[in-house]
């Protein structure tokens, strides 16, 4: 029995390394299917015992990572939190300041990575097999304006540009406040790519009005942003908004049905 279990170890974790030669970053149960031609259950039990084993760590339903060095080889130790998204969070996208730091918004860098999910969450901050995740909650529905990135072997989908904009606007948390918001909006009127209609039919899908009056204010304080600023003032909504949730914000500038900061307010603004 022990050259039997000696014979066994080395089978399996040669197996183990065709699966991830085969697979991207996270293995699912169809990738061993495929790589080893076996049945769907037969692959759930050798997930399970390479898991035992402590080769694989399991992320989701039927999905894992390789848990070391040793069964990676040093190429493919997982450094990114990217490729994790779909298995942990799905349906999702990465989005916020994360997706701003990925689309040269911002030059800041952060730690965490900001994830927009379908899923109902507990808690809005994870540690997750080191990396650490902001969660923010969605109807499904409301997930669009996405692109897939390749990220390693892992296609991730990520907020377009201009989807990362209005979300920053609707949750300026997620922008890392409103200072950083408005930077991410005055580079992003300086790209080839603007596109003011965009941002409106986003908006409008998202359905906050908030954001059509942190929009319009900001963009109204820019040299370029006068036209796009009208397009927000006949969207306004009733009731007065907050240009960050976050900040204490005193004086109401009723053109823009919005209370800002005291620090925010300049001469010309009513």
């Amino acid at each position: 029995m022990k050259e039997h279990a000696q014979y066994r170890l080395p089978q399996g974790r040669a197996q183990l390394q065709r699966v991830l030669a085969a697979s991207g970053d996270v293995i699912h149960i169809v990738d061993v299917e495929k790589a080893l031609a076996i049945s769907r259950v037969e692959a759930a039990k050798r997930l399970a015992r390479w898991r035992e084993q402590g080769w694989l760590s399991r992320v989701g339903t039927g999905a894992y990572i390789a848990a070391s060095i040793d069964t990676l080889g040093a190429e493919r130790v997982l450094d990114d939190g990217w490729v994790l998204v779909p298995a942990l969070f799905a349906p999702a996208y990465v989005g916020g300041r994360t997706a701003a730091e990925h689309w040269d918004l911002t030059e800041q860098i952060f730690k965490d990575i900001v994830v927009v999910t379908g899923q109902v969450i507990r808690t809005k901050h994870q540690k997750r097999h080191g990396f650490d995740f902001s969660l923010k909650h969605v109807k499904a529905e409301k997930i669009f304006g996405t692109k897939p990135v390749w990220r390693h072997h892992t296609k991730v989908p990520v907020s377009d540009v201009h989807r990362t904009i209005v979300d920053i606007l609707d949750d300026p948390a997620m922008g890392g406040g409103i200072q950083q918001v408005n930077d991410c909006l005055s580079t992003y009127f300086k790209r080839p790519d603007r596109s003011d209609q965009k941002l409106i039919e986003y908006a409008d899908l998202l359905g906050n009005g908030a954001v059509f009056k942190r929009l319009g204010f900001l963009a109204d304080r820019q040299d370029d942003g006068r036209g796009l600023a009208e397009q927000c003032r006949t969207r306004l909504t009733a009731g007065n908004a907050k240009l960050d949730p976050a900040l204490e914000c005193k004086r109401l500038i009723s053109r823009w049905r919005l209370l800002i900061p005291l620090s925010w307010a300049t001469g010309d603004v009513s």
